[in-house]
């Protein structure tokens, strides 16, 4: 599948459910639920060319296991939280949208401590 193929998916799930709104609202719901999922498992399929790539990468640049393993982390929880917040945006349940999407902005900070550290680090060693 391409972009245009799940850009299409995405339309076409949106156009069902804004028609089944008339019916029952809570199928439209379903649907877009659905098609979410759909394209949310087709982006973690893609995930596996993405670190393979990472690997190769850093096969020709020697980089510490911590700074990539620590950026896949990062983009897992972006990934994640974007998506579950969605869904509840769109459900009607905003305030719970934002709660994720803060949570998930939090988390990839925590995340990212060890590294902030380590740059800190290393800017203490050129200043001395």
């Amino acid at each position: 599948m391409t972009v245009v193929t799940i850009a299409v998916t995405g339309i076409i799930a949106v156009i069902l459910a804004v028609s089944l709104k008339g019916v029952k609202g809570e199928y439209g719901t379903y649907v877009v639920m659905a098609a979410g999922l759909l394209i949310f498992f087709y982006g973690l399929g893609k995930l596996t060319s993405i670190l393979d790539t990472m690997k190769e990468i850093q096969s020709y640049i020697k980089i510490n296991n911590v700074y990539l393993s620590t950026l896949v982390k990062m983009i897992g929880i972006t990934y994640i939280a974007e998506f579950a917040s969605g869904i509840c945006k769109d459900a009607g349940y905003g305030a719970v949208g934002t709660q994720i999407e803060i949570f998930g902005k939090l988390s990839v900070l925590a995340v990212s401590m060890p590294i902030l550290l380590a740059l800190i680090e290393t800017l203490q060693v050129f200043v001395s």
